[in-house]
């Protein structure tokens, strides 16, 4: 870790405190559905010593025709209790893909109340790597009790982003590729319009990461924001397709020291899917 408020920690940290007794690894790999590539069965074959694995589409809302929204305090708290990540539980999140569901997870954890929650900078792939060590077959985590305190405040639902949008009182940013932002490539989900929401800032996701795919630090993280026109001590909402990127975001303002920014949970899925919410084309104005 690079400060001790940092939401990321080092495959160097993990390697040294993987044996920590409060110490939980959640393995959170996810993938579009085009990629044909199955998280679960991949964790079956290596992950990290230790680790469970957390399934965002099934720890998810189960009501909602949208994927792999936040779901209730009930059902999420009955989830991950059955995965011994509980009260006192220092956990580390980390993906097959570097950090990206890593800090949706990372996300969802916030904002049911536990902070105690970080993301392994790099994910799998750089552990794997420098040579450190996985295992397979299933987990076999022993029940830890968890208590959820919904955070209202890092969570954004669509009639919310109404008010903003028609307000301005908080700045959006947007996490998709340039060419879907401006409308200019097609959604990789069907039935959606192209564009943006009126005001949005766009910041892709690769402008916040190095090329190991690990995240910028915080010094480079802050020109990023400011070259995208986005003033980071001002309310910042995030959205992207569908809540994973825009975590990201949220992941990069706390290493910022700006935990507190809340994410659109429904995300571009939700509103470029509705006919009556207002879409802008082009680079962000």
């Amino acid at each position: 870790m690079s400060t001790p408020s940092d939401p990321l920690v080092s495959t160097a940290w993990l390697a040294d405190h993987l044996d920590a007794p409060d110490v939980r690894v959640v393995d959170a790999s996810w993938h579009m559905p085009a990629a044909q590539r199955d998280p679960a069965k991949e964790f079956l074959a290596a992950h990290i010593p230790g680790a469970v694995f957390f399934d965002i589409d099934e720890i998810a809302d189960e009501t909602s025709d949208l994927p792999h929204m936040i779901p209730t305090a009930a059902k999420f708290a009955a989830r991950v209790r059955k995965l011994g990540l509980g009260d006192g539980s220092r956990i580390v999140v980390y993906d097959s893909q570097g950090i990206l569901p890593a800090a949706r997870v990372w996300w969802h954890f916030r904002a049911m109340g536990h902070e105690d929650v970080v993301v392994l900078d790099g994910g799998l792939p750089k552990w794997i790597a420098e040579g450190r060590p996985v295992e397979d077959g299933p987990a076999a985590p022993q029940e830890r009790h968890f208590t959820p305190r919904w955070q209202a405040d890092i969570y954004r639902s669509v009639d919310q982003m109404r008010d903003i949008v028609a307000s301005g009182r908080e700045q959006i940013i947007d996490a998709r590729a340039a060419g879907r932002f401006e409308g200019k490539d097609p959604e990789p989900r069907a039935g959606l319009r192209g564009g943006h929401m009126p005001g949005a800032r766009n910041i892709p996701l690769s402008a916040m990461l190095a090329s190991d795919n690990t995240m910028l630090p915080a010094d480079q993280l802050k020109i990023v924001f400011e070259k995208a026109g986005v003033d980071i001590d001002k309310p910042i909402v995030s959205t992207c397709g569908s809540g994973i990127t825009a975590s990201v975001v949220a992941l990069a303002l706390a290493r910022l020291g700006k935990p507190r920014s809340a994410v659109y949970d429904g995300s571009w899925t939700e509103w470029g899917g509705l006919s009556d919410t207002p879409v802008a084309t082009g680079p962000a104005a």
